[in-house]
């Protein structure tokens, strides 16, 4: 008993710290951010290893992204985003059940919404704390912002490729052409590989 107070109050405690700390989302409604957290740790990574630090990402609008696209990564990743609320209950259910049958937390079941939050602000590492600072942000999050929103900016800082983030930015690297003009093939393509980005290219017979 005095185990689960700890634990509740543990959490109580945290929640009470990442309400006081949330990043101001309603910011996000019209500006769009210029870095993410993501991007900054991957600048962080190549500079370590003493590799040379380039990021390309370019801003585009939803509306001139090819809707090949929009729909193939809705398939791809995210098949219930225009119904829940932030999270897929039933998606996480069944990566627990696959977590705890291969024997590792893999924290599998992201939803867009949850993606993005973790590419916004936090850091890649698998954890309770991140996860659980990654369900706060996810929740306020849908609270704030449109769903049309919350799509145009997860697009537009995906990460596709070493060092290449966005809609815009993949479809140049990797067809060179803007990405309103993708075509259904090059769409599916560019959405098969979000699971691993850094180590599958979409372009056929190609690892990054």
């Amino acid at each position: 008993l005095k185990g689960l107070t700890f634990v509740f109050v543990f959490f109580a405690l945290l929640t009470l710290i990442y309400f006081l700390s949330m990043p101001d989302m309603a910011k996000l409604k019209k500006e769009n951010p210029k870095n993410t957290a993501l991007m900054e740790h991957r600048m962080k990574e190549r500079k370590e290893k003493g590799k040379k630090i380039r990021v390309d990402q370019r801003w585009v609008p939803l509306s001139r992204i090819s809707p090949y696209l929009v729909k193939a990564v809705l398939i791809a990743e995210d098949d219930k985003f225009w119904r829940h609320e932030g999270f897929d209950y039933e998606a996480i259910q069944e990566a627990i059940r696959r977590d705890i049958k291969a024997g590792r937390f893999k924290f599998g079941g992201s939803t867009i919404s949850q993606q993005l939050s973790r590419n916004l602000y936090l850091s890649p590492e698998k954890s309770l704390l991140r996860k659980f600072a990654e369900a706060l942000i996810t929740w306020r999050m849908e609270h704030v912002l449109l769903k049309r929103r919350i799509l145009e900016l997860y697009l537009n800082f995906v990460e596709w490729g070493e060092g290449v983030f966005g809609a815009e930015a993949a479809s140049i690297h990797y067809y060179g052409k803007p990405s309103s003009d993708l075509d259904p093939q090059e769409a599916a393509r560019l959405a098969a590989v979000l699971p691993n980005p850094r180590r599958y290219s979409p372009i056929e017979n190609q690892r990054n």
